[in-house]
């Protein structure tokens, strides 16, 4: 499998599920053989894991990556076996960081929800090749993560503009929105990746998708009064 298929969420939900440590091995840099360079991407996903597992608490010691040909077999094994060495000295996970296991469970778990939105963000540095390796630390630095996952943004819809058109539910990726004819839309915010989409498409003479940062999400209008009174209905009934 090419590493650049190594997803930000598979290191997360490896530490999450337990694993001390997490070890990648791409191709040599430079040397694709599918022309994708691929393990370019996987090096800058790695380096934003480390970040991550920073801001988390955990070592970022705990994850590493390695490019190395096929007919390295004597390099892979020194390589792997130093790796498995420092895992080992470095105790079970949250042993040497100081942290329960179970509460590094439910921050890791917290992160996994954010991995489409974080993909989003910084899906121009993660496409973009780090030539110079002696910059892998300042590709991303640690207020930037901070500030990413301190200021994440959310969707609201405003139930007074909502006019039920069901755009946004139907461009919606994660299915996160409940609709129904003539009823308000809501986010399901659990479900929500964060992508902004609904946002986009939402008709500007609507304008009823709210952008937020930094500040908590209304509650949802309750499914008794979602429905929509046209003013011709209203006209009706008067």
């Amino acid at each position: 499998m090419c590493s650049g298929r190594v997803d930000l969420d598979f290191v997360l939900r490896a530490f999450s599920n337990g694993m001390d440590g997490v070890f990648i091995g791409g191709c040599r840099l430079n040397e694709c053989n599918y022309v994708t360079q691929g393990n370019y991407h996987a090096l800058n996903m790695a380096l934003l894991s480390r970040r991550i597992m920073e801001y988390v608490g955990l070592n970022p010691a705990r994850l590493s990556i390695e490019f190395m040909s096929a007919g390295e077999g004597i390099r892979f094994g020194e390589v792997t076996n130093d790796f498995a060495k420092k895992v080992k000295e470095l105790g079970p996970l949250g042993s040497s960081e100081g942290i329960d296991r179970e509460e590094v469970k439910s921050k890791l778990e917290e992160v996994r929800k954010l991995v489409p939105y974080i993909k989003q963000v910084k899906k121009e540095k993660l496409r973009t090749p780090l030539r110079d390796r002696e910059q892998d630390d300042k590709h991303f630095t640690r207020e930037e993560i901070e500030s990413l996952l301190r200021d994440v943004l959310s969707y609201y819809i405003n139930p007074e503009k909502c006019q039920a058109c069901m755009i946004c539910a139907r461009r919606c990726p994660a299915e996160a929105i409940i609709s129904a004819r003539n009823q308000v839309h809501v986010i399901e915010q659990d479900k929500c990746i964060k992508c902004g989409t609904c946002y986009d498409v939402c008709p500007a003479q609507f304008g009823a998708v709210r952008k937020l940062s930094g500040e908590p999400v209304p509650p949802p209008l309750p499914e008794e009064k979602r429905t929509i009174v046209r003013k011709a209905k209203e006209k009706e009934i008067a």
